[in-house]
């Protein structure tokens, strides 16, 4: 550890055990933004309905949360439900939540209850916060009217390449287990002691001060407003409602149900070749 991050977690520190002992609450809004990549090759999609598609998508990616916080706990949810969009033959395209997903997390006793309602079904994922190894740099910036200070960590994930494609037959991937070819990936935090929560948006948590921006691969959340303490009282309670399942269990359903979602819109042997699309949106 170098002589300036000493001096820095010091100066974090002393700021963040200053306010420690108050009875701090906050609102804060974020804008999220993914960017993808997207190739079309088609005999049935025209330009105009390429443009369609590509605009539908680009609203997709683009939502906006509300995050509620007090000292040890936190209620992440979409500001409002976004219409579904449509392609041509009336198939909806729907990339993230409904609206009513309800993310909440408790940085005390390391939990959260991930509130989902997909595919007509609600679930709740309990689970327990994995804990993020951040380096603290010492670049720091101004987000609004707030000084923030840099921390960045790298993992590990798998390259997400989703492939549409007409002429492919889902039948021949039917290894028993197909390895995921995996990527490093730097995740770039900026936080702020001024708000003294060691919290922020989604599962980001974990540094002294809120998280008022991430880049993560190809998705970006910006902090655009907050609230400190405002006049009522907020109260943050977790969801209750929702099949109990754990993240792992979880994410076995939704693997099962995009293979059969796949099999059944796959064209049967002898169909005539279709589109071809292929998206790449990141982690």
């Amino acid at each position: 550890m170098t002589t300036i991050t000493r001096i820095l977690i010091l100066i974090l520190i002393g700021i963040v055990s200053s306010v420690s002992a108050q009875d701090f609450q906050g609102i804060a809004t974020y804008k999220t933004h993914r960017d993808f990549d997207i190739k079309m090759d088609s005999t049935k999609m025209n330009d105009a309905m390429q443009k369609q598609m590509m605009d539908m998508m680009k609203k997709q990616f683009q939502k906006t949360y509300i995050l509620t916080f007090d000292k040890s706990s936190s209620l992440y949810k979409q500001e409002a439900e976004l219409d579904k969009p449509q392609v041509g033959g009336g198939i909806q395209m729907s990339f993230g939540n409904s609206g009513s997903d309800v993310f909440y997390k408790n940085i005390k006793d390391h939990n959260y209850v991930d509130h989902k309602e997909t595919m007509g079904k609600k679930f709740l994922i309990k689970d327990t916060i994995s804990p993020i190894e951040w380096k603290l740099e010492s670049d720091t910036k101004h987000i609004g009217e707030y000084m923030c200070f840099k921390a960045t960590y790298t993992k590990k994930v798998p390259k997400n390449n989703f492939n549409f494609n007409s002429n492919s037959n889902i039948d021949d991937d039917t290894e028993e287990e197909k390895e995921l070819e995996m990527e490093e990936r730097t995740v770039t935090a900026w936080y702020s002691p001024q708000i003294p929560v060691s919290n922020g948006p989604a599962k980001y948590q974990g540094l002294p001060g809120l998280i008022l921006e991430i880049h993560d691969g190809k998705l970006t959340v910006i902090c655009s407003k907050i609230v400190v303490n405002p006049e009522e009282k907020i109260k943050i309670e977790a969801p209750t409602k929702g099949k109990e399942v754990s993240q792992k269990e979880y994410d076995a359903i939704m693997d099962k149900k995009t293979k059969e979602m796949m099999e059944r819109y796959a064209p049967r042997n002898g169909s005539k070749s279709g589109e071809v699309i292929q998206i790449s949106i990141g982690g």
